[in-house]
C-alpha cells in the first residue's frame, strides 16, 4: 500500500510542478527587477552632483569646514555636545554653528549631492 501511496504522492508533485516553477520564476524575476533599481540607486547616489547654490557656505561655514569640525568631535568620544566647542576652535561663534548646523544637515538630507560631497569631504580629513 504504501509505495502506492508514494506513487499518488509524486503524481500530486509532477502536477504542481509546473505552478511551483512559475511562481519561482516570478519571484526571480522580481528580485532581479529590485537588484536593478537598487544598483540604479546607488550609481545615482555615487554620482549624483550638488544643485546649484547648496554648496555656498551656511552662516559662514563652507562644506569643508563643516565636515571637519563634525569630524573633530571623534577627539571627544563623538560627544555631541562638543560640536559647539569644535566649532569655535575653527572660528565659528555658537549662534553661526546653529545655523550651519541645521541648514547643512538639512541639505545633506534633501541633496543627494551634497551628501555625496559630505561623505567625501569627511572621508579624506
Amino acid at each position: 500500500m504504501s509505495m502506492f501511496k508514494q506513487f499518488g504522492d509524486m503524481a500530486k508533485m509532477v502536477k504542481a510542478a509546473p505552478g511551483l516553477i512559475d511562481q519561482a520564476n516570478t519571484l526571480a524575476a522580481q528580485s532581479e527587477a529590485y537588484r536593478a533599481q537598487m544598483d540604479a540607486q546607488a550609481v545615482h547616489a555615487m554620482t549624483a552632483q550638488a544643485a546649484p547654490g547648496n554648496l555656498e557656505p551656511i552662516a559662514g561655514v563652507d562644506l569643508d569646514r563643516y565636515a571637519r569640525i563634525v569630524k573633530g568631535i571623534a577627539a571627544y568620544g563623538y560627544d555631541e555636545t562638543k560640536l559647539p566647542l569644535v566649532a569655535g576652535l575653527f572660528g565659528v561663534d555658537p549662534s553661526s554653528w546653529v545655523e550651519a548646523q541645521a541648514g547643512w544637515g538639512a541639505r545633506i538630507q534633501a541633496d543627494r549631492g551634497v551628501g555625496r560631497r559630505f561623505n567625501e569631504i569627511y572621508a579624506a580629513v
